[in-house]
């Protein structure tokens, strides 16, 4: 949620992020064809960086920002793992950002980029067939000792060969990893040219190999795992609260990348049984900082005299990130949901604007692509070089796809559905579906359609109660099951729910990670990301074109005619996006004066911002 609710931009913002792609396009276009290996100190999927050589820090940072101070957060849930990349178990927040080191570091205001963090040095042929990276001299592990080739090799083969299944399909395409020098290795990639993978394989948190020599990688453990970034593990109450605290002698610390990051002396963690009870700690001084997702908490929980008087802060905090996808999402392995028609039909269910009138203090916007709130998402009648796309799989994808805009169901927002729920009996009595003695049931197999909604958080029931009373009126027999984080995880990496709340993030330069969400090879892969089961030959080939699209052009092209069939293939009840991080913060903390526009948990967890002691004494004193 791996990422929530995400914002309407601006007009402005609009424009802007239009000139930006525009910029890309025109930059690629002018791009001479390489005929030599590329070395540098970063890498740009569009062949330019923003950043030299000689850059000193990302300009959204604060490179003389204070180091200091306790940053306390809140989580709902539990924990039983500190090792974030295996299937079992349940991690903390952040663990992995927070202690490991990746090879490569993006930029949050670039789209597609990677600086050196553990390597100082990045080399590419022009078939991107490898990447050659060259360590930092200075890489070290919190135990003193040198990060090597071997702990890359062996963090390669590590997650190919038992980390959780997204990391064995992100990592699939690198073949293998060659030690070249002292401290150079070479990651070698497997199959067709792929731009994306020298990317991707800079994201790789690098494990170090002497410590899990002898232990069992595929377990779950408390034992704080060794690391290299800027924090260690201090405290661990198991599934209670963690505290990471900073490495003073963090070895990267006055890197480019990381400078006037990682600010905090120590980050400390609190769990909390739901929201409603997190949201009191918040207010009672028990934590200092929140993201809150419920419009009606953000409009009504936080009222009282700390925030009249400017000490708890309510701050949106605009961005032009990719929204994705959040709906509810179909298990089209299960037969009563196989029919592109049945779940069609059931989107009539869910009255979006009597939920954003009475529920959501008209704070969002419907959700309308895959990928929302970015140039990536299809819109009207399929045209250009996306049409071009298209028309090579007429007669596999649907007819209306090429003669009607896909749109999603309206109301007046009265809550009467009528005419809704007479288009939806229309579509099920076409798919097989008839009502028998008030029972919706198929005509062939006699199934009764019974539908139970998962969900992890009682706050999502105010959301669906509403459906289930449209649902009983088309013969549906509609449930609503809340169970812990735990047996959520697992009902949902098993496969075994009816329909789940989701949200499918996005990032503005899709590419591998496709495979994992909507490909046939992982829809039966215990824990794959491909959480409706989407078995279709045409989305195989479209994201195989999107990862190998040989310019933004293309993929922004290729990526929309993607879209535009998953809409059609009515794998979800898409819900809403907003404008804003919507966080509450007690006034105690210093950040940026810029934001990064691409921005992800790093602006708003808050990565970038530090402890101000002059306003933490001010808080203090007006308490």
């Amino acid at each position: 949620m791996n990422v929530v609710n995400v914002a309407l931009e601006s007009s402005i913002d609009r424009k802007l992020t239009m000139h930006i792609a525009l910029f890309l396009i025109a930059v690629l276009t002018v791009l001479p064809v390489r005929a030599d290996n590329y070395v540098g100190h970063g890498i740009s999927l569009y062949g330019e960086l923003k950043y030299g050589p000689d850059f000193t820090h990302f300009a959204y940072t604060n490179p003389d920002a204070p180091k200091g101070g306790t940053l306390r957060l809140g989580w709902i849930g539990t924990f039983d793992s500190l090792n974030p990349y295996i299937l079992k178990g349940l991690e903390p927040p952040r663990l992995g950002s927070l202690i490991y080191d990746t090879l490569t570091e993006s930029a949050e205001d670039e789209i597609a980029t990677g600086y050196g963090r553990l390597v100082e040095r990045i080399e590419v042929p022009p078939d991107n067939s490898w990447v050659l990276y060259t360590l930092r001299s200075e890489a070290r592990w919190h135990d003193g000792k040198p990060i090597t080739p071997e702990d890359v090799i062996f963090t390669l083969e590590t997650y190919k060969a038992k980390g959780h299944p997204g990391l064995r399909n992100y990592f699939a395409a690198i073949e293998t990893a060659e030690k070249v020098g002292a401290r150079q290795v070479r990651l070698i990639f497997s199959g067709e040219t792929n731009k994306e993978l020298p990317l991707i394989s800079g994201q790789m948190s690098i494990l170090p190999k002497h410590y899990w020599e002898g232990r069992n990688f595929e377990e779950t453990t408390l034992d704080p795992p060794l690391g290299s970034g800027p924090y260690r593990i201090a405290a661990v109450e198991a599934g209670r609260s963690i505290t990471y605290e900073r490495v003073e002698d963090y070895w990267a610390r006055d890197l480019p990348v990381n400078k006037g990051r990682f600010n905090f002396d120590r980050i400390h963690f609190d769990y909390y049984r739901d929201q409603t009870v997190a949201i009191e700690a918040l207010k009672a001084g028990e934590f200092d900082y929140r993201r809150e997702n419920s419009s009606k908490d953000w409009s009504t929980a936080y009222e009282g005299e700390a925030v009249a008087a400017g000490r708890l802060v309510k701050d949106p905090l605009p961005h032009q990130r990719a929204a994705g996808m959040q709906a509810f999402w179909f298990n089209t392995r299960r037969a009563k949901f196989s029919d592109p028609r049945v779940r069609q039909a059931l989107g009539y269910a869910f009255d979006f604007e009597w939920t954003k009138k009475n529920l959501f203090y008209g704070l969002y916007t419907r959700s309308n692509s895959y990928f929302a709130n970015s140039e990536l998402a299809s819109a009207g009648l399929p045209s250009g070089r996306e049409l071009e796309i298209l028309e090579e799989y007429r007669g596999r994808i649907p007819d209306e796809l090429f003669t009607t805009e896909f749109q999603l169901p309206t109301t007046d927002g009265s809550g009467r559905l009528r005419q809704n729920l007479r288009t939806a009996q229309k579509l099920l009595q076409e798919a097989g579906w008839v009502v028998v003695d008030d029972v919706l049931t198929h005509g062939e197999t006699g199934e009764v359609m019974e539908i139970e909604f998962l969900l992890s958080s009682s706050s999502w029931e105010r959301i669906v109660a509403p459906m289930i009373p449209n649902l009983e009126r088309l013969g549906v027999k509609a449930t609503i099951r809340i169970v812990d984080r735990t047996q959520y995880q697992n009902r949902v990496q098993a496969f075994d729910y009816d329909v789940i709340v989701l949200v499918r993030g996005q990032s503005h330069s899709p590419g591998n990670e496709q495979r994992n969400y909507w490909t046939s090879a992982v829809a039966d892969e215990p824990g794959s990301g491909n959480v409706a089961g989407i078995k279709d030959p045409v989305v195989d080939e479209l994201v195989e074109r999107l990862i190998q699209a040989h310019s933004r052009a293309e993929l922004v092209a290729t990526t929309r005619a993607l879209d535009r069939v998953l809409l059609w293939g009515h794998y979800t009840i898409p819900h809403w996006y907003s404008g804003n991080f919507r966080v509450v913060h007690w006034d105690k903390f210093g950040k940026p004066a810029l934001s990064a526009p691409y921005t992800g948990d790093y602006f708003v967890m808050p990565y970038t911002w530090w402890y101000d002691a002059e306003k933490a004494a001010r808080l203090e004193q007006g308490r």
